[in-house]
């Protein structure tokens, strides 16, 4: 799964789509490997598998990242299902400058 990472938010949480990926914010610094950490499991929990289950496959060091999770098939379906519940494409919210 590919995932876009955000650390340092206010709070964890699935965001949305950001392109291809999964929008992922993390409320954990990017130092010392603490938000890949928390990343891990924030995904864990947020899935229900364990955190072994979770592999940091591709992106230590950078946003982009890609994770293998090792679960049933269903697991699929409940990632799609979190991510069009929250805002799906960051690209389509407008925003308005004050006059």
């Amino acid at each position: 799964m590919s995932l876009h990472v955000q650390p340092n938010a206010r709070k964890s949480g699935i965001v949305g789509l950001h392109g291809d990926a999964l929008k992922v914010k993390i409320a954990a610094p990017a130092a010392d490997n603490r938000a890949n950490a928390a990343l891990i499991e924030f995904l864990s929990e947020a899935l229900g598998v364990s955190k072994s289950a979770v592999v940091l496959r591709h992106g230590a060091t950078s946003r982009r990242k890609v994770v293998e999770i090792a679960a049933s098939p269903e697991l699929a379906s409940r990632v799609r299902a979190l991510a069009e519940s929250r805002i799906t494409n960051h690209e389509s919210r407008i925003t308005r400058r004050p006059r």
